[in-house]
């Protein structure tokens, strides 16, 4: 049985419509005017349990509206939503104690005290024993390497470790579905690799579903074999990442090194135009194109025969660029 279940999910949100000048001011102020906005419309999918699954989206695509019907922070206008057997707006204890929400650089952990006296309140609330809490604590401070950290005040860890303790405060009480929200947010590279790390080992582990939402492409790529694509409110694909890129990347990258600067080669224009494909960096004697895969061999043959090439190499294009493209042209 799917752990996670949405059919037909949607959020409509009322606007109050304003017109200008004094008269409008009145006319708001006592016949109020309204429009609806689509947050989300009509998203359905399943997830089954264990399962790592990415949700993107641009910004006001809907991800974060998604998520919080999901936990029930707020009320669906329209469709099924269910989620470990229960309906998550309801806010059933029983629910609430299978799930949990990380949204990055949102902290719930007390900024002035030590973070294992903020774990205590969290464990009081879930009604966690002593000896299960110490239990915990230790395991999930071994895995996410904060051994000797949490008797410090908040404030006086680093980005990284606030990040981890948010992390562990969020799991003590064993939930089955994690739904995280930008959880690698504003850290460094290092740091991201060590959350992304530690979110690896605890699903295996533990089993646990995730559902993860990240502008760090990074995250997707290392943890996600399943992506769900949300446009404008609407599911715009549901399948594997490796289909889609196959599917949507009809583009190969290729770099060039140049015995001579680039800007001095009439071929290049500065205008992203050139004799050879899209051009998406030129730097001195370094280019690189965006060529269309059925134009790469005759475009690398005429590259060679007409250039002064030092280097070239084929590879496929970043994913952040072709989902940022897919997103933009609303091909999916």
């Amino acid at each position: 049985m799917p752990i996670i279940i949405a059919e037909n999910l949607s959020k409509i949100y009322p606007v109050a419509v304003k017109e200008p000048g004094i008269k409008g001011t009145l006319r708001h102020f006592l016949h109020r005017t309204y429009r609806p906005i689509k947050a989300v419309e009509s998203v359905s999918f399943k997830i089954e349990p264990g399962e790592i699954v990415g949700f993107l989206g641009a910004n006001g695509a809907g991800k974060t509206t998604t998520l919080k019907m999901l936990t029930g922070l707020i009320h669906p206008s329209g469709g099924r939503v269910e989620v470990a057997g229960s309906i998550p707006f309801r806010r059933e204890a029983s629910f609430l104690k299978k799930i949990t929400l990380v949204m990055g650089q949102k902290q719930q952990l007390i900024w002035d005290l030590p973070a294992l006296d903020s774990l205590r309140i969290n464990a009081a609330v879930y009604n966690i024993s002593e000896k299960a809490f110490s239990h915990r604590v230790g395991e999930l401070a071994e895995m996410l390497s904060l051994e000797g950290k949490l008797t410090q005040a908040m404030r006086k860890l680093s980005l990284g470790e606030r990040m981890k303790a948010e992390l562990l405060a969020a799991l003590l009480h064993e939930p089955k579905v994690l739904f995280l929200d930008e959880p690698t947010l504003g850290l460094d590279v290092n740091a991201q690799s060590a959350v992304r790390e530690f979110l690896r080992d605890y699903n295996q582990r533990y089993q646990a579903t995730i559902l993860l939402t990240s502008h760090y492409m990074a995250d997707i790529t290392a943890l996600c074999q399943r992506v769900l694509l949300i446009h404008q409110g609407q599911l715009i694909y549901d399948g594997s990442l490796e289909q889609l890129l196959e599917r949507f990347s009809p583009y190969r990258e290729v770099k060039l090194e140049l015995a001579a600067p680039a800007s001095k080669i009439a071929a290049f224009r500065q205008n992203g135009a050139s004799d050879y494909g899209e051009v998406e960096v030129m730097e001195g004697r370094e280019v690189r194109l965006l060529v269309k895969r059925e134009e790469l061999t005759r475009t690398v043959a005429k590259i060679l025969a007409e250039l002064d090439v030092l280097d070239l190499t084929i590879t496929d294009p970043p994913i952040e660029e072709i989902i940022g493209r897919l997103f933009k042209a609303g091909e999916v």
